[in-house]
């Protein structure tokens, strides 16, 4: 079954970047014998469609062309479908061995190992391996909300998304029509940077508190997508990296250690509490938050104020 598909595929693909002219589906049944072969239209139709993602998924670039009769037609221009010669180092391979390394997912990591393959038939050495210059090193990116894929792909697409989405200050969710830019991950949570439509104003979220489906949407952004040092500059600032003032909260002794590890000072109170000295940055009262019962603000006094909303927000569920 393996070798027949495959060389269906490979029948598929000669015909696609032998051809002048973009083929039918029907001549392209009539040109393959195992599309002969198939029992009705409709098996055709799905092993055809299975057939054309698969060769998209291995690099081939398949063009769809509407004729002035309406019939779609398919071809694989050579041009599209032609790399330059690709050189590598040791070192750069090793990065792209690791960067497949990071993402664990099934899909992220059949794509991972996708590149690799095709980085391997453009001209990596075969005697390179990615993985073995860093082998000690087993870097992971978690994640675990369902928005991430959705939100990756139409970022990729540059697709408008629509989603329910939850400030850590309100009750309920509220619906956002978004255009994405892209994804970033700070403290181990991940943000979408974009353009909110129903506020005309870039916004960032937090995906652990998008509700429900990512539901897309098939017009064209409105808003200048911005470069990416911009849009990683954007979520930083929202996730609180940048501070230019200090926070003065107490800690329970033995918890927080991120929070310790960003303190300026640390003095010990006793009766199992500390004081720490922190940068105060944009986001800091929502990563306060999660620390819950183990962490008081003393100052500054806005900051304590919206830490207390947000408290407040999450017990009223």
């Amino acid at each position: 079954m393996a070798i027949a598909k495959a060389e269906r595929l490979m029948n598929l693909a000669l015909c696609l970047l032998g051809t002048r002219r973009p083929l039918s589906k029907r001549e392209l049944r009539d040109s393959i014998e195992a599309y002969l072969e198939a029992g009705s239209d409709d098996s055709f139709n799905r092993m055809f469609e299975r057939d054309k993602d698969d060769l998209r998924e291995l690099g081939l670039v398949i063009e769809t062309v509407e004729n002035l009769d309406g019939e779609v037609g398919y071809r694989a221009g050579r041009d599209s479908n032609r790399l330059p010669p690709i050189t590598l180092d040791a070192e750069e391979a090793a990065a792209l061995g690791l960067a497949a390394k990071v993402w664990q997912q099934a899909r992220l990591a059949g794509a991972a190992s996708g590149a690799l393959q095709k980085l391997r038939a453009a001209g990596l050495p075969e005697d390179v391996d990615p993985y073995e210059a860093h082998g000690a090193l087993e870097p992971r990116i978690p994640v675990h909300e369902a928005a991430f894929e959705p939100l990756m792909l139409a970022c990729r697409d540059r697709r408008p998304v629509l989603f329910d989405y939850r400030k850590a200050t309100a009750a309920r969710p509220e619906p956002r029509h978004v255009e994405p830019w892209a994804l970033e991950c700070w403290r181990g949570h991940w943000y979408l940077a974009g353009w909110d439509r129903d506020r005309s104003a870039e916004r960032v979220f937090r995906l652990s508190r998008i509700t429900g489906k990512v539901r897309s949407r098939g017009a064209k952004f409105t808003a200048e997508v911005p470069d990416v040092v911009t849009v990683r500059e954007t979520v930083a600032g929202w996730a609180g990296e940048r501070a230019d003032r200090s926070a003065l909260i107490r800690l329970r002794t033995g918890a927080g250690y991120p929070l310790r590890a960003k303190a300026s000072q640390v003095r010990e109170l006793g009766d199992g509490w500390d004081e720490l000295e922190i940068p105060y940055g944009h986001g800091l009262d929502a990563w306060l938050v999660e620390f819950g019962p183990d962490v008081v603000v003393l100052e500054p006094a806005e900051l304590r104020a919206d830490v207390v909303d947000r408290l407040r927000a999450v017990a009223k569920g």
